[in-house]
């Protein structure tokens, strides 16, 4: 999962929680506005710990294969889930990690071992099913620096060079994927963006204005490309976004990516750092509190990536299911659970259903399902925004976005200090179209209700577009799937919780991340919680064999008059914020004219 794609539709947050309300500035006495990556450089040995925590992972080493392993076990009468055999699954895990350990330790786009991923997956599926198996290859633009960046600020002429590393624990910035080039030749003021400057009112109402200023931008609410965009648009001379401090996790700065459009210098700030800078900056005057950067990119070079996609030759084209996992690594690893594990539990469920569908005695789906592995999210969703893009433009009947009527996402699907983490349909970005709101809702009630029926135990997770699902859900397309967690931190109560429910000392480890090898070099075969894994998958089977059988898939995800309850709801709100505007601007006129 790109924590950069805290990222495009947020982009690997692997970020953004999104509110579902505004915040509005008050007039006191004038105007004053108040509003408001834990380090991931754990070791291997709390790895171990964490494998050893969990019953039931006796993977140790890459090559060694369940052979005993039972099929996984059947649940809410689901045969797609109870034909599904958990040692198939990690047959396809192994392949991966080969492939990643004989093409120089990555299967990142741009490298052999991401073309040996393509290939391993269309052999794989042209042997083992009878699906039309598809290739798009598109072209993307990877962008490196050629050292480190240098950030340094000026408060009230106190200079500080600031800190900068690859680990997230000692450093206080992050360089932005696509990031402009930068050479500063002195320091340039800085303006805070009230708010977090998601919207064009904040700009405008940004003091002194942000033309040829360095802006600070807190993250919240919309994505970071949608923030880049806008600092653009004011003609900002460089952006610094930074983390909003609302939980231990929100702390250390993100790789994140602005996207291949993106035309400012940008770097991602701690929140300490960020919020040093904004307090200066909003107690003392204009002028006061200066940034100097450099950032000295290579030459950008266009590489290829694809899109696999198989379809079944059965069900209507024009009502399509669209499973997806992401296929490429980040390329410090092999990545085997970011996003090996969906990977392989997408070859599963494709593989597992074109021999259900090859018996009389499973009834084949009434609707077409299209199973995806989409290149390029590392680099900020770059292949299923291609593939939304292409959809939008075709006319071919089945190749249409409106032919769509569901995508699932399964990125992550087996991190050894899990959660069973369900994509929650409330968190939506607010700019999400509202036919798509009330069938994600149902998604997630799915996912859920069969957790609960399992006695397992289950999280919320954002789904605010951090992964492939979000270019889906921007238009309109109803969404949901699993994540089982990434950078964020497991709670106390969480570790608790999932103790009690699965059995003392099943919980893992509070205090630490849920993947520690979350994006590094030791994201490998052992990085997998085969316990948690094996439900994950089994759940993702459930969820597709349960929309196959729907008499009206359509109507059950687009329910007109949910719709039109939701589009009621959302005119009603921008009404209120429209008021609230107009009141808030008529005390301010009031106040001034006086």
């Amino acid at each position: 999962m790109t924590n950069a794609a805290v990222i495009q539709f947020e982009s690997k947050d692997k970020m953004l929680k999104t509110t579902q309300s505004k915040r509005f500035k008050l007039p006191i006495l004038g105007i004053v506005f108040i509003f408001g990556m834990l380090t991931v450089a754990l070791s291997i040995t709390i790895l171990v710990k964490i494998n050893k925590i969990f019953s039931g992972n006796p993977l140790g080493s890459d090559e060694k294969l369940m052979m005993n392993s039972k099929a996984l076990r059947q649940s809410a009468n689901s045969d797609l889930a109870a034909s599904i055999h958990i040692d198939e699954v990690m047959s396809y895990l192994n392949g991966l990690q080969r492939i990643g350990k004989a093409e120089h330790g990555t299967r990142a786009v741009g490298t052999s071992g991401f073309n040996a991923t393509l290939d391993f997956i269309r052999s794989y599926l042209t042997a083992n099913t009878n699906y039309k198996v598809t290739t798009s290859v598109f072209s993307v633009i990877q962008t490196a620096l050629a050292r480190e960046p240098i950030l340094m600020s000026s408060i009230n002429g106190n200079v500080v060079n600031h800190t900068y590393s690859a680990s997230a624990s000692s450093t206080e910035f992050y360089y932005v994927q696509h990031t402009r080039s930068a050479n500063f030749s002195d320091y340039v003021d800085l303006t805070v963006i009230p708010n977090v400057g998601c919207s064009d009112a904040d700009w405008r109402k940004a003091s002194p204005p942000p033309a040829g200023r360095v802006v600070l931008v807190k993250r919240g609410d919309c994505t970071f490309v949608e923030k880049g965009e806008l600092a653009s648009k004011y003609k900002a001379a460089a952006l610094l976004l930074y983390n909003d401090g609302t939980a231990p996790d929100r702390m250390a700065p993100l790789f994140v990516t602005l996207g291949e459009n993106n035309t400012l210098p940008a770097l991602f700030l701690s929140f300490d750092l960020g919020q040093k800078l904004a307090t200066a900056a909003t107690e003392m005057r204009a002028g006061n509190v200066r940034a100097k950067l450099n950032i000295v990119r290579r030459s950008d070079f266009p590489i290829l990536s694809a899109n696999i996609c198989a379809d079944t030759p059965t069900g209507d084209p024009t009502q399509t299911i669209v499973i997806g996992s992401h296929s490429d690594s980040v390329t410090d690893g092999v990545g085997i659970n970011d996003n090996g594990s969906g990977t392989a539990a997408n070859l599963a469920l494709a593989v597992t259903l074109a021999r259900l569908f090859r018996s009389p005695a499973y009834p084949k789906y009434k609707y077409r399902v299209r199973f995806c592995w989409w290149g390029a999210e590392e680099l900020g969703l770059l292949g299923s925004d291609f593939h939304v893009k292409q959809a939008k433009t075709l006319n071919t009947i089945g190749d249409r976005l409106s032919d769509y009527l569901i995508n699932l996402n399964y990125d992550m699907l087996g991190s050894p200090n899990y959660i069973f983490g369900i994509y929650d349909g409330r968190t939506a970005n607010n700019a999400t179209p509202p036919e798509a709101l009330p069938g994600s809702n149902k998604i997630t009630a799915v996912f859920r209700d069969w957790f609960i029926r399992q006695n397992l135990p289950w999280d919320y997770t954002d789904f605010s577009g951090r992964s492939d699902y979000g270019p889906f859900l921007a238009e309109g397309i109803v969404a949901g799937g699993l994540f089982s967690g990434g950078d964020d931190i497991k709670t106390q109560k969480q570790r608790d919780r999932y103790d009690e429910i699965l059995g003392q000392g099943l919980g893992g480890i509070s205090g630490i991340i849920q993947d520690p090898c979350y994006h590094k070099a030791c994201d490998s075969i052992q990085n997998i919680n085969l316990f948690g894994y094996e439900k994950m998958v089994q759940a993702a089977a459930y969820a597709l064999e349960y929309l196959g059988r729907q008499h009206d898939l359509k109507t059950w995800l687009y329910p007109s008059i949910e719709v039109q309850h939701v589009q009621a709801r959302s005119q009603k709100l921008q009404q209120k914020i429209v008021q609230e505007y107009n009141s808030m601007n008529e005390h301010y006129d009031i106040f001034f004219s006086a």
